[in-house]
């Protein structure tokens, strides 16, 4: 139940701030669409918050303390103190995007699309950590964990720069 749910918490959020890609997207869009079109995000948004991260991070967590509560002994060791590390960051992301999802909804943003592509790749940095962790337990190497998620983060927002410098290019005149 833990691992399902984690898994609905991870495809939320990833369905969740590709919504909000295309709510900033709209944003700063055609203004006689622009209203329509933002509404109908802002629902879905907040659907796919209520319906699926909130029951899924419940989930997560609830059985996930049951474990904990059931095998006390992983408290003590250090890879379950990086785990629970990169939980409470993907916790503090998960409501980081409930405020997006109210600032979109007050069309009070700053941010563009570009920054939604972006922040919608956290998560995935976040769940590669703690599945290494959660797999490889004591047998984890720091160093190449670290090295790791610093390569991987870095393909990954280098990527996300060359897609943005892509759509800019597309929409000059």
């Amino acid at each position: 139940m833990h691992l399902i749910g984690m898994v609905s918490w991870m495809a939320g959020l990833f369905y969740l701030v590709r919504i909000m890609v295309n709510h900033a997207e709209a944003l700063s869009g055609d203004q006689s669409l622009r209203k329509a079109f933002a509404a109908q995000y802002n629902k879905m948004e907040w659907k796919a918050w209520k319906v699926i991260i909130v029951p899924a991070v419940v989930l997560t967590w609830s059985f996930g303390t049951t474990m904990l509560f059931l095998q006390p002994v992983w408290l003590e060791q250090p890879w379950m103190h990086a785990k629970l590390f990169f939980l409470g960051g993907l916790t503090f992301y998960t409501w980081y995007c409930k405020k997006h999802i109210q600032l979109l909804e007050k069309e009070s943003i700053k941010h563009t699309h570009v920054y939604y592509r972006a922040l919608n790749e956290v998560p995935t940095v976040l769940m590669v950590a703690i599945i290494f962790l959660a797999v490889f337990k004591s047998n984890i190497n720091w160093i190449y964990l670290a090295i790791g998620l610093l390569l991987f983060s870095g393909l990954i927002f280098s990527a996300v720069k060359k897609v943005a410098r892509k759509i800019n290019q597309q929409n000059k005149p």
